[in-house]
């Protein structure tokens, strides 16, 4: 099987001496160890529509806030950090055209918000202001944490990872609120927090809100399939994804 070319996005972070782009050397080693090679994608003005006419694949990844006046949510909560409104614009345009050429596209994270804000959808700006922090979705903005997660068993998220409950890496305080237009809930945490999403206009299409790139050398491979289904769709001609992807 040939290597395909998979789009990683990054983030801004300031160095020590000059501004520099940045992404988790998890979410590139998962996309190698799957069989793709990892191309750096840096927000910016490159037009996305021309950017996937090289890739085979894109990976959303993680990161700070999505800005909340782009689903009209309230700016300044004491929670809010890392807003970046040129990644921002950049990610969703990029979403948005994966999605009209059914692009693979694996979103974690800040991606699947960025998924959800891009189709009209908006999110909790604080999830503990909602549902309190029975259920820990994140620890601090330093370190992960873990809980289970329910997975619809007749989902495409379920062809990849199984139906049975998922134990999963979670690094967040924003959230789906409203789900945007055709998104479909596919796992719950045990809070009710919608935790997956599908498309049905997209079968080659993943998003979750965990990371599963912190997970992928556990010994029952689940995590590790997420990246493995994004590479095999990859190289998956068009006319052939919807039932290669388990699409219903």
């Amino acid at each position: 099987m040939r290597r395909p070319l998979i789009g990683v996005t990054t983030y801004h972070r300031d160095g020590e001496d000059r501004p520099r782009f940045f992404v988790p050397a998890s979410y590139v080693d998962a996309v190698r160890a799957s069989g793709g090679r990892p191309l750096l994608l840096p927000p910016g003005d490159e037009d996305p529509a021309a950017l996937l006419e090289a890739l085979d694949g894109v990976l959303l990844c993680g990161g700070g806030d999505i800005d909340p006046a782009l689903f009209g949510g309230a700016s300044g909560h004491d929670a809010q950090y890392s807003t970046c409104p040129e990644r921002d614009a950049f990610e969703v345009e990029l979403v948005r055209q994966c999605i009209a050429r059914r692009t693979p596209t694996l979103a974690i994270c800040r991606g699947l918000q960025v998924l959800n804000v891009a189709r009209g959808g908006d999110l909790h700006v604080h999830l503990p202001d909602v549902v309190g922090e029975a259920v820990a979705h994140r620890v601090s903005s330093e370190r992960h944490t873990h809980h289970d997660v329910r997975v619809a068993p007749q989902s495409r998220l379920a062809a990849v990872v199984g139906a049975e409950p998922l134990r999963v890496a979670s690094w967040h305080h924003q959230a789906v609120d409203r789900l945007g237009a055709g998104l479909r809930a596919v796992a719950w945490a045990e809070d009710g927090t919608v935790e997956a999403v599908e498309l049905d206009e997209h079968p080659a299409l993943w998003a979750i809100q965990w990371h599963p790139e912190l997970q992928i050398a556990e010994p029952d491979g689940r995590q590790r399939r997420l990246f493995e289904a994004l590479v095999a769709a990859a190289v998956t001609p068009p006319s052939r994804r919807r039932t290669a992807s388990g699409a219903r």
